[in-house]
């Protein structure tokens, strides 16, 4: 169990480094593209910008996720509504949690996913294909692993990194039309300035791929992190590893996604099994590694 714990610690610090290392990129291309274009105002713009960003998304994600998902709280009033929010509250006490809403997708496709800005403000959502689907020991694994995202502060880290993604993406689009419609750095550079423009527009097409795979690898190691906590609050590993066997095996597919919002699941809809090229840009690792 300690090894266990100590793999945990390890993962957030490799997990963090690597956000820290997401911002460095961020800032370092904003500020090249400044310079290329010999605009101050741009850098300052662009900082501005990602602020307002992520505090909307710091504070509107989790109702933005909901409303596009088409969830709705759960009915305790119903037996089956019960028992799952009394899995979600016994599993959160046990972790020291508090009790997050429960929201279901009437989905027949088996899926869930936690969002929310903080512990206090979490959010569980689960499809009524899930919750019909599997036994109680596998939906509670399910649940064990999205309170481990919650707990773990993973939905925020998601959420960060989604917003920079899009800004850098952004950044390399304007900075791409800047060049179509002539607005480089003074021609009495010479060759140094022509160097430095080629040097930022391969930067342009680059970037959003880096900032992408970035994303991609930190959204994997927040996926293995989950499951190790999740396993650690049931104390029954089998649980997690049966209901993720019978996800992936799972035909239906989900309705209402799109790719703001896949990577939050605890399987990504939108990815293509079996396909190597294919998972190396997933934001999930395949279900036999986990």
């Amino acid at each position: 169990m300690a090894n266990l714990y100590r793999e945990r610690d390890k993962n957030i610090r490799r997990t963090w480094a690597l956000m820290i290392v997401f911002f460095i990129v961020v800032v370092a291309i904003v500020s090249l593209f400044g310079y290329v274009y010999d605009s101050p105002e741009l850098i300052v713009f662009s900082i501005l910008f990602a602020i307002g960003m992520n505090i909307g998304a710091y504070w509107f994600s989790d109702k933005l996720v909901l409303g596009i998902s088409g969830a709705h709280e759960i009915d305790t009033q119903t037996s089956e509504g019960l028992q799952i929010y009394r899995l979600v509250e016994n599993l959160s006490i046990s972790a020291g949690l508090p009790t997050p809403k429960v929201y279901i997708i009437q989905d027949s496709s088996m899926n869930a996913f936690a969002t929310g800005r903080n512990p206090a403000n979490g959010v569980i959502a689960l499809t009524t294909g899930l919750i019909s689907r599997l036994e109680v020991s596998e939906i509670e694994g399910v649940i064990a692993h999205e309170l481990a995202h919650i707990g773990n502060r993973d939905t925020l880290i998601q959420t960060i990194s989604v917003v920079l993604v899009g800004l850098v993406a952004l950044l390399a689009d304007v900075f791409l039309r800047m060049t179509l419609w002539g607005g480089r750095r003074n021609d009495r550079e010479g060759k140094s300035g022509l160097v430095l423009l080629l040097i930022g527009l391969a930067l342009a097409i680059l970037a959003p791929i880096f900032t992408q795979l970035l994303h991609l690898a930190i959204s994997r190691k927040r996926e293995y992190l989950a499951d190790a906590t999740g396993a650690l609050m049931t104390r029954y590993p089998d649980g997690l590893a049966r209901a993720l066997q019978k996800i992936s095996q799972d035909t239906h597919q989900l309705q209402r996604v799109n790719r703001a919002t896949a990577h939050l699941y605890i399987s990504n809809p939108l990815s293509q099994p079996g396909k190597e090229i294919a998972q190396m840009f997933s934001t999930h690792p395949p279900i036999d590694k986990r």
